[in-house]
């Protein structure tokens, strides 16, 4: 499923980079490139976090 709309990430690609060692958003914001146009994806992001 696509988290990131403005940039076509999907959860997969999320969770394969938190088991990689991403251990932040801001983080994961840089290493995927998203979370700079519309931030609707920030909400589920901190879901998958959890």
């Amino acid at each position: 499923m696509y988290v990131c709309v403005c940039k076509a990430v999907t959860d997969k690609q999320i969770k394969a980079a938190i088991n990689d060692g991403v251990n932040s958003r801001k983080q994961l914001f840089q290493c995927l490139g998203m979370g700079g146009e519309c931030g609707k994806c920030v909400k589920h992001v901190r879901e998958l976090f959890r």
